[in-house]
This record gives C-alpha cells, structure tokens and sequence, in this order.
C-alpha cells in the first residue's frame, strides 16, 4: 500500500522550532518529488518547501525562506521539514506529497488536488502560540 505519513507536528511558543517527518512507505521515494503544503483554516493550500529526489534541488516559499529548511533521508525513506524561528502565522495543517513528474517549482505551486498527485499524507498540525 502506496502512503504517506506525517509525523512531528505539536504546540510550539513562537521562535521555537519542529521538525515534521514524512515517511513513505509501499514505494521508493527515490525519483520523486516530495513537497510540504500547509493550510490554515479559511486559507488555501501553501506550498511551503519542495525537494527533489533526481538531484537534491529545493525550493521554498518566500514566507519560509532562511527560516524553514527540507531533506531527506534516502536510507528511511523519509523527507524531513525543519522549521526554525516559528512564527504565528505558520500555524497550519502540515501535509506531505510526493509525484514522480512535477519538478520541485511546480510541485510547490501546484493546484492539483492531493488525490490528483501520486501520493499525500493526512497531514499533521503545528500550533505557535504563546
């Protein structure tokens, strides 16, 4: 079974710092695209970071940019969002995805749906509050 597992998220003072996982299991990450999306309620889907498993290129959003940092782990099979100097604002429901054809600019800015991508997980909640 293809899936996606988000993990990492919680409660978190601002300034402080998460590092969410997304673990795939089913299938090989390697030659994908693997993306993390946020959404705030009654705001739409950001991309926030994206990072390609062909050759390690990366981007972020300007909003998480020297803040945020993505990774991965080949031998685990597991993306990793490191998020630093956490802000209000970066509260949101964290969801992982992965594609085999986006390239990591348009996956980040993608508006397919999640059931139109390869793979996405149920997504995990960060909370920055004092």
């Amino acid at each position: 079974q293809v899936q996606l597992v988000e993990s990492g998220g919680g409660l978190v003072q601002p300034g402080g710092s998460l590092r969410l996982s997304c673990a795939a299991s089913g299938f090989s990450l390697d030659y994908f695209t693997v993306g993390w999306f946020r959404q705030a309620p009654g705001q739409e889907r950001e991309g926030v970071s994206c990072i390609s498993s062909k050759d390690g290129s990366t981007y972020y959003a300007d909003s998480v940019k020297g803040r945020f940092t993505i990774s991965r782990d080949a031998a685990r099979n597991t993306v990793y969002l490191q998020m630093n100097s956490l802000k209000p604002e970066d509260t949101a429901v964290y969801y992982c995805a992965a594609d085999y054809t986006l390239i990591v600019q348009a996956m980040c800015t993608t508006t397919s749906t999640f059931d139109e991508l390869d793979a996405s997980g149920q997504g995990t909640q960060v909370t920055v509050s004092s």
